[in-house]
């Protein structure tokens, strides 16, 4: 890693003392003293000095003055290789992370101490008023969460600091319980001391959200942005690294060059700020050095502030981060190089036998479907309520619907929820209903509230059933409590339009569903042309602003390839629409983390570029993206 000005000084510093004490034997014990002493005087003029101002030269997480390192080359856990970084990986993790918490704990035991006084961030004092230049935040750029009592003082240290960039890592309630008090206004402004913060700007999305604060206490006013990042459970870990580079990417691309320290914080300032700390220092090293030193950044950390990564859980994160970025970089793409990217993609790969793009989707193939997380789908009461054996939920995210009394196993349906470019669980990734789970099927569209249903298969094809009619053809189908009523039916392009009211007879109440049953899609094959997809995605967008944004329910025969490349370009379009920007294969890879052979064929996974393609072609001005 490279050294910060300050440990370059005391390198420097070093080599004096050994060059002194070679020439006169006679006074080598005075030289020692007075050189060591001077020394260490320097030096930790140098650090206080450097810890309090470089903040005010752009100063980003990994470049701060941090302590200097001790050598590594006896240690226990020298810097790796990123070559070497999975099969490190993949030994420390066996035995369940066995190797990874020895080493997790053997740094745990390095500076435990409350916080050190050489590192934290001294406020301006108040007239009058005592200890009032005391804020619990360390010059790693961290914060704990603000309190109802302490958010003067952080919009305070914001202004003195001169800082741009917030970065927030926890919730505001976890578990009901109160992790950060809201230290800005909903909208409009509001004053704290005597700062003003107004709401420019909000943008929510899936894993995070964006806000735009102007804050000003004397003239000129300044913008400040706050990243607060969502997905991060208290005492866990994001279940997908993913999300986390991405909003990492984020912060650094808008810190501007000449603000001030990036503020992060999370609930308490130690874990998942110093987890989110490691992986950017790490990753810049990476880039630097071709070689990651996890252990020994984290130690360093320590000795600015107690605890940084509080969890051996979140010690793997971080390596789970850096393999990640490692594999697969960065994917995504301006919509503007979409053109020159699919060129290169379709070129023969050199040495590969195969196509860059065939290549791409190779590497989602080799990712292992988990089979023993999907336990209540292959429970002898529920397999039969499987299409296809090979599919089936996973355990953490499918859909529950309510169990019927008197029955065991009635929970279950073979359906997942799947996240969306703006919110979780946009999307429910269903088979399409066997003849026995019409009913479950249709108390899980109540259950979930949702109000729009995408069918992209027919009943049958080529001669066999795909999924039977849950529908009415005309009248009222009656399944247990449900009473489905087909109120209109309309042929538009490529799809038709069937408006249903549901009636829950059990609750006595009525709901209107509309179904959107798409007819260009062959078994085996795609879609003739683009537009017809975009025609529909569009749609059923349309459908949701005014029913709710309830989850869109997506069914093919098994739910999988047809359904997967659906949920796939729905999301991509929605934020080549918003940014700009489009990543098919990460959103792939997370949809097919959701649930297994989501976008099932190599055609399917080309489909999605080529809509894009289509979509940004119908679009030739950049402009209209924005």
């Amino acid at each position: 890693m490279h050294h910060t000005s300050a440990e370059k000084a005391f390198v420097s510093l070093c080599v004096c003392v050994c060059v002194a004490t070679e020439h006169d034997d006679t006074a080598i014990i005075a030289v020692m003293v007075a050189l060591s002493s001077l020394l260490v005087i320097v030096f930790i003029i140098i650090i206080l000095y450097m810890l309090r101002y470089e903040g005010n030269t752009n100063m980003q997480p990994q470049n701060v003055p941090l302590l200097a390192r001790s050598p590594s080359t006896n240690r226990k856990y020298p810097p790796l290789p990123v070559d070497k970084l999975e099969e490190e990986m993949n030994r420390r993790m066996a035995d369940d992370n066995k190797l990874f918490r020895e080493e997790f704990n053997v740094g745990g035991h390095i500076h435990t101490h409350t916080q050190y006084d050489h590192s934290r961030v001294h406020l301006s004092s108040l007239e009058g008023v005592p200890d009032s230049d005391f804020i619990n935040a360390s010059y790693i750029n961290v914060s704990p969460r603000p309190k109802e009592e302490t958010v003067n003082d952080f919009w305070r240290m914001i202004w003195e600091q001169n800082t741009a960039t917030i970065v927030m890592v926890t919730n505001l309630k976890e578990r009901k319980e109160c992790k950060c008090a809201q230290y800005w206004p909903d909208q409009g402004c509001w004053t704290y001391g005597n700062i003003r913060v107004s709401v420019e700007d909000v943008t929510v999305l899936v894993d995070y959200t964006v806000r735009k604060f102007c804050i000003q206490q004397v003239k000129p006013q300044r913008l400040v942005t706050q990243f607060h990042f969502t997905s991060w459970p208290d005492f866990g870990v994001p279940f997908t690294p993913i999300g986390m580079l991405k909003f990492l990417k984020k912060v650094k691309a808008c810190n501007p060059q000449y603000a001030g320290p990036i503020v992060v914080h999370c609930s308490a300032g130690v874990g998942r700020t110093g987890t989110f700390i490691v992986i950017d220092a790490m990753l810049d090293m990476m880039a630097a050095e071709r070689k990651v030193d996890v252990f020994g950044f984290v130690t360093r950390i320590r000795a600015q502030r107690c605890q940084m990564v509080q969890t051996d859980m979140q010690y793997v994160f971080i390596f789970q981060a850096l393999l990640e970025h490692y594999l697969y970089g960065d994917t995504e793409l301006e919509v503007t190089s979409l053109e020159s990217h699919l060129a290169k993609l379709y070129a023969p790969s050199p040495g590969a036998g195969c196509g860059g793009l065939e290549a791409e989707f190779k590497k989602l193939t080799s990712i292992k479907i988990q089979n023993d997380k999907m336990r209540t789908g292959n429970l002898p009461a529920n397999m039969k309520k499987n299409r296809v054996l090979q599919i089936i939920p996973y355990e953490f995210n499918r859909v529950i619907i309510p169990v019927k009394r008197g029955e065991e196993n009635t929970d279950y349906i073979n359906a997942s929820f799947i996240d969306g470019y703006r919110q979780k669980d946009s999307y429910i990734a269903s088979q399409g209903p066997l003849q026995h789970t019409i009913e479950d099927f249709w108390r899980m569209i109540w259950e979930w509230r949702s109000c729009s249903i995408v069918m992209l298969t027919e009943l049958e094809e080529r001669g066999q059933e795909k999924c039977v009619a849950y529908w009415p053809r005309d009248g009222v189908m009656v399944c247990g409590d449900m009473a489905i009523e087909l109120k209109r039916d309309e042929e538009c392009e490529s799809y038709t339009v069937r408006d249903l009211l549901v009636t829950n007879n059990r609750e006595n109440k009525t709901r209107a569903v509309r179904q959107f049953h798409f007819h260009g899609w062959p078994e085996v094959g795609i879609p003739t042309d683009g537009k017809s997809m975009i025609d529909i995605i569009a749609a059923v967008q349309k459908q949701q602003q005014q029913s709710g944004n309830h989850p869109i329910t997506v069914h093919c025969s098994a739910g999988a390839g047809r359904t997967g490349t659906f949920c796939a370009l729905s999301t991509v379009l929605e934020r080549v629409k918003a940014e700009g920007i489009l990543d098919v294969f990460q959103t792939v890879k997370s949809l097919r983390l959701q649930r297994p052979h989501m976008v099932q064929t190599l055609e399917q996974y080309e489909f999605c570029y080529k809509v894009v393609q289509e979509y940004i072609d119908a679009f030739s001005d950049y402009a209209n993206f924005k």
